[in-house]
């Protein structure tokens, strides 16, 4: 049965999945509903570490362009995925993307509003939105010229052409491209990684990091001297640099 999966693996890390391969994980009301309540879950758990979004052998193939067809402009708001991505983006623990096959549309702003993104080389990314009359509106306008600039980001959406892996690597779209077998073998991998770092640290550099990126120079750097000067009241600060300093690996309490 189609729907959205949140699995729990070792270490605090999270896989969601959609299941709809018979529309190559393409996204309705029904599944961003879902992944909402999925978002509540994680949320909710204090044990999570690094969340990766995974489905097989399409990430998301687009919304579904039936459901959409006759909406109006009511309609198209009520249809719109964006308070969900933004739910997903604003997540306390960082997020990457797993992206086999199809990205396209929204499927594409949703791997957007994750941290990081792993492609197959075989993957397809794109906004073929402009070929329907529309535009990319679940933040694909806003996030793409924020990610890889305003030329690149107009090229995506105004052509509406899909682009390969490794033309994404170029343009800063995806951050690494590994064969298409290895690709939730890599984004485990790196989450894994992430997942045995201070916890308390990395939530709050994401934190600093997205607030920091829409101010200015000087007044996110004051942002980031005061968070950081915050983590020396934290017992995982002290557990990490007593582990450094001991040569043994730290046990942090995420506290």
């Amino acid at each position: 049965m189609a729907g959205v999966r949140l699995t729990k693996k070792d270490d605090g890390i999270l896989v969601l999945s959609i299941d709809r391969p018979e529309a190559l994980n393409a996204l309705n009301r029904g599944i961003v509903d879902e992944i909402d309540e999925k978002i509540d879950e994680i949320e909710k758990d204090s044990g999570a570490r690094c969340l990766i979004l995974h489905s097989d052998k399409n990430f998301a193939a687009g919304a579904d362009i039936k459901a959409m067809a006759e909406c109006d402009e009511e309609g198209a708001k009520a249809f719109a995925f964006s308070p969900t991505y933004n739910r997903l983006a604003a997540l306390r623990i960082p997020t990457v993307s797993a992206i086999e096959g199809y990205a396209l549309g929204g499927g594409m702003e949703l791997a957007l509003a994750t941290d990081i993104r792993i492609a197959g080389e075989g993957a397809k990314m794109g906004f073929p939105e402009v070929s329907l009359g529309i535009f990319p509106g679940a933040g694909g306008t806003i996030r793409a010229p924020r990610l890889i600039g305003a030329a690149f980001a107009k090229e995506l959406i105004f052509s509406g052409e899909a682009v390969t892996a490794e033309r994404a690597l170029q343009m800063g779209l995806v951050n690494r491209v590994v064969p298409d077998d290895r690709v939730f073998a890599e984004a485990y991998r790196l989450a894994g990684k992430i997942a045995r770092r201070g916890p308390v640290a990395v939530r709050r550099a994401k934190e600093v990091i997205d607030r920091g990126t829409a101010m200015n120079v000087e007044s996110g750097i004051e942002l980031e001297a005061a968070e950081w000067a915050k983590l020396f009241n934290t017992r995982d600060q002290k557990e990490g640099m007593q582990a450094f300093i001991a040569k043994r690996k730290p046990e942090f309490e995420n506290r």
